[in-house]
């Protein structure tokens, strides 16, 4: 594997939480903005448009071209910006800084051993899929249960499950080199690695961040 490829991946990724976190400061600090996003029923239609998004990046990748790869990708960190507001209002900056901070060293630990690790982790990225499809299921649940125990397991939980992805996505990176062209390898495998951090990121400020009360 041509290590020019990680660059790239790495460079689209931090592109893509520059314009998530500059889109949910500017937001939080716009009350049009939050009227429309919170009081108006616009969260969900963003919140099921992000969905789709997520959802024809990943499924067209190896048919779009890599501009409407890259499109498709700075639209969804937008969208993710968008709905990302609301933390930036519940917890205090320097609790989402230090949050951050942690998530990006756990990232950088974790995607050492995703490159350098000769264990096959192919397994593992199937194992972890069914675990996340558990977690979502009862991530629907407790939104009518309301435990916070419950929540507590879940989010330690998830932090574990994309912990084990970052890993699984890094490796992976190798075996679609010459599936896809370089630019579109580069968007899905940054769109992947932000997913990855974007939810251990939500998750340990769920269990650790200090709220802005």
């Amino acid at each position: 594997m041509k290590n020019k490829i990680y660059p790239k991946i790495f460079m689209w990724m931090f592109i893509g939480l520059l314009i998530t976190f500059i889109t949910g400061i500017y937001t939080s600090t716009n009350k049009d903005a939050l009227e429309v996003i919170f009081n108006k029923g616009f969260f969900w239609i963003f919140a099921i448009v992000e969905l789709g998004v997520a959802i024809f990046l990943s499924a067209r990748i190896h048919k779009m071209s890599s501009t409407t790869a890259k499109v498709s990708y700075l639209l969804y960190t937008f969208l993710t910006g968008l709905t990302f507001s609301s933390i930036f209002i519940a917890y205090k900056l320097e609790s989402i800084i230090l949050v951050f901070l942690v998530t990006a060293i756990i990232f950088l630990i974790f995607s050492i051993i995703g490159y350098f690790t000769k264990i096959d982790l192919t397994k593992l990225g199937s194992l972890l899929m069914m675990v996340l499809l558990g977690i979502i299921i009862c991530t629907i649940i407790n939104l009518f249960l309301g435990n916070e125990t419950f929540d507590i397991i879940i989010s330690s939980i998830s932090i574990l499950i994309f912990i084990g992805f970052i890993a699984y996505d890094i490796q992976k990176i190798k075996k679609l080199e010459g599936e896809l062209p370089e630019e579109n390898l580069a968007v899905i495998s940054a769109f992947e690695l932000y997913l990855d951090f974007i939810n251990i990121f939500i998750d340990l400020l769920r269990l650790f961040g200090n709220t802005d009360d």
